[in-house]
Parts: structure tokens; C-alpha cells; sequence
């Protein structure tokens, strides 16, 4: 499998790298679009930001965690979901009709989007389409397609809805079309919360610049796993998700140069 780290072009400008929009959020659970969001920073041009109208403290709090991130209203979503080369919806949202007629609608456009967390659970499933990527653990699996998870029922999910599957574990399992690679690595600090939230942004700033979603899931699962054990080498289990984001950049940095 190969890996697909954005790489950009010389003669390029600002916003011909990737374009990514995140919609997340809630008021118990803030940090996850952030997470996910300071993921994306490094490996794209422009991250977009939205939350539904009642989670105002959100956008707020999205606001001073990094200059990097441009938060929309309302009004901007429809624009903003037309520019952006790849959408990532879910971190930190509630199961609600709220974010599944958000969810919905974002699958209605046909275009590259990740769902995460609360997406995965309310999405409508005949809406997955083939540039569609699910990051579900074994949990969001089973509780969204009735199926104990496992590498076999990835496979077979990612050819009846023909979208693509990122199954997080001990080892990440990438399903797409019926078949299906194994990511190993990490180590047990991985298991704190975020790093989820993490890998979803990663992702979809490495698909906003790339057309395979199958290479798209493989090197963002496999560089957040290098990155933990480079952490690990570290500060044993002792890291954070924030401290994750930021070093996945150096840790890519020492991959493209080996590329």
C-alpha cells in the first residue's frame, strides 16, 4: 500500500493544497473538533469550521485554540461546503436529528467527506457513497451496522455500501471494495481520549489532497500510529492527544524525506 503524504507543488498558491471543513462539537464536548482541527493545520492549505447555531461556546473556544482555523455562520455553510475538498462531521456532535439531517446533507453531496463519532452512528446508510470514509471503533461499528466488529465484516460492509472503512483497534483495519489492509503500531498511551479526533483531522486533510480514499485511510492511520510510538520513545505513556497533533508534522517530515 502507498503512502500518500500531501506534497505541495512549487508553482501552487493557497487553496490549491487542500481545503478542509470540519463540523463538530457540542457543549459537553468542545475539545474533539479542536483536536481534530489542529490536526489538519499542517497538511492543508485552509480549515474551515462550523458548529450547529446553539453551540456558539464552541465556535468561541474553536477560535482562540489556533489562528489557523477560519469559523463560519450559518449563512456561509452551503458556501463553504461547496469549496472544501474534503468535509470531516462528527467530533464531539450529539446523537441527535440535528447533526443526522447535517450528516445527511453533507452525504448528499457526493464528494469526499469523513464521518467520525456521532456521524457514523445517526448517518443514513444508503446515502454511502464511494468517496465516503467511516472511522468508527469496534463499538461505533457494531452499534451502526449490527455486526461485531472484525476485519472480515469491515471488508464485507465497505463492498455493500461501497464506501471506504477505517476500523481503529490495536490494529487499524483499512476496508475498501470488499478488501481490506492491516495498520500495526501505537502503544497503550494511545487509548486516552482525542486521539481519535486526531486521526479523523489527519485524515481529511491527507484525502482533501488526494483522490483514494483507501491510500488516503492507510497513511493517516499509519502516521498517527509512528507518531505514538514516537512519542512513546519519549514519554512512555504519558502523552496527550493535543501533544500527538502537534508532533505528527515532525514525524511526517522524517517519512516524506525517506519517500
Amino acid at each position: 500500500m502507498r503512502l500518500r503524504l500531501p506534497a505541495p507543488k512549487k508553482e501552487s498558491h493557497k487553496g490549491q493544497n487542500g481545503i478542509v471543513l470540519v463540523i463538530g462539537g457540542s457543549r459537553t464536548y468542545h475539545g474533539a473538533p479542536i483536536l481534530a482541527v489542529l490536526a489538519a493545520i499542517r497538511f492543508c492549505d485552509l480549515v474551515y469550521f462550523y458548529s450547529l447555531p446553539e453551540n456558539q461556546d464552541v465556535l468561541r473556544k474553536m477560535k482562540i485554540s489556533t489562528a489557523n482555523v477560519i469559523c463560519i455562520n450559518k449563512r456561509q455553510l452551503g458556501w463553504a461546503i461547496k469549496k472544501a475538498d474534503c468535509i470531516l462531521i462528527g467530533n464531539g456532535m450529539d446523537v441527535s436529528r440535528a447533526t443526522k439531517r447535517m450528516v445527511d446533507r453533507v452525504l448528499a453531496e457526493k464528494k469526499k467527506c469523513v464521518l467520525d463519532a456521532a456521524a457514523i452512528k445517526v448517518a443514513s446508510k444508503e446515502r454511502l457513497h464511494r468517496l465516503a470514509i467511516l472511522t468508527p471503533h469496534a463499538k461505533e461499528f457494531q452499534e451502526a451496522f449490527g455486526k461485531k466488529a472484525s476485519s472480515w465484516q469491515a471488508a464485507k460492509i465497505s463492498a455493500e455500501y461501497g464506501c471506504t472503512i477505517l476500523l481503529k483497534g490495536r490494529q487499524d483495519t483499512i476496508a475498501h471494495q470488499g478488501k481490506y489492509v492491516l495498520v500495526k503500531g501505537g502503544n497503550p498511551g494511545m487509548t486516552k481520549g482525542g486521539t481519535g479526533d486526531v486521526l479523523a483531522g489527519l485524515l481529511a486533510a491527507i484525502y482533501a489532497n488526494c483522490e483514494n480514499p483507501f491510500e488516503a485511510a492507510y497513511t493517516a492511520s499509519y502516521l498517527n500510529k509512528k507518531t505514538a510510538e514516537q512519542l512513546h520513545a519519549t514519554f512512555g505513556c504519558y502523552f496527550s492527544s493535543e501533544d500527538l497533533a502537534a508532533e505528527l508534522a515532525f514525524v511526517a517530515a522524517k517519512m516524506h524525506k525517506c519517500a
